[in-house]
């Protein structure tokens, strides 16, 4: 999953037409179309003024790793914005990632799902949620196991407050994407049995980031989380990403 860093100095406009024309690259290899998968715009640790910059290119969808940079920036991007949360959320956050977020892609664990309850009763919100799923079992990362998922899936549906929408899982870590492949096709035979087992679909697969978007959506992704290939690079930017839901 590297970046390249040839596009450091490019626009937002021209990276945003380069991401464009892999998403549509891999619909067609797929044989989907390009209305299929959502861009979501990640513009952690970018200001304001890029997310507006975005926003005015068209497109709608952003998200956030952490809840205190998200307060920040929030209110003064544009109003049309729709908001995600991407990064691990702690329970003492949910009051406030209920209040900002429009969907919380990062729901691993039950307990926390209980709390975000609790929280949208308080504020009378019906958040939309994505399961995060630890697909390849790496012990650095955050999220249900596929069979604890299926097993508390009911429990999780029966908080009436949350919209269960899909499931969401970080690849492992490497530099050559089709080497994530297998966990991207697991993510979705996960989602339909989920789905099968509530008997309600889950359209929603937030799966792939710069480096690995175009396996993803040739597996089935119906939301890939882009940062790098978008914005241009971010400090930190040498070390392998962080468990924030992008690149």
């Amino acid at each position: 999953m590297s970046v390249d860093n040839s596009t450091a100095n490019t626009s937002i406009a021209d990276r945003l037409a380069a991401v464009e024309a892999r998403i549509a690259a891999a619909c067609d290899r797929a044989g989907r179309a390009r209305q299929e998968v959502t861009l979501l715009a990640v513009s952690k640790t970018h200001p304001a003024d890029a997310v507006a910059e975005a926003a005015r290119l068209g497109l709608t969808e952003f998200a956030e790793s952490k809840v205190q940079e998200a307060r920040a920036k929030i209110p003064m991007c544009p109003s049309r914005c729709r908001w995600h949360l991407i990064g691990h959320l702690q329970s003492n956050k949910a009051r406030d990632a209920v209040a900002l977020f429009e969907t919380i892609q990062s729901v691993d664990s039950l307990s926390l799902a209980r709390e975000l309850q609790k929280q949208a009763e308080k504020q009378s919100r019906r958040p939309k949620v994505l399961l995060e799923i630890n697909v390849a079992g790496e012990s650095s990362k955050f999220g249900w196991a596929p069979d604890r998922v299926l097993a508390e899936l009911m429990e999780v549906n029966a908080l009436d407050r949350l919209e269960i929408h899909g499931l969401m899982t970080i690849a492992p870590y490497v530099t050559d994407s089709e080497r994530v492949r297998v966990y991207f096709r697991k993510l979705r035979e996960l989602r339909d049995a989920a789905a099968d087992r509530l008997g309600a679909p889950l359209p929603v697969l937030s799966m792939g980031m710069s480096g690995d978007l175009d396996v993803a959506i040739e597996e089935g992704s119906t939301m890939v989380r882009v940062g790098t290939a978008l914005f241009g690079d971010r400090p930190r930017l040498q070390r392998a990403p962080d468990e924030s839901g992008a690149d």
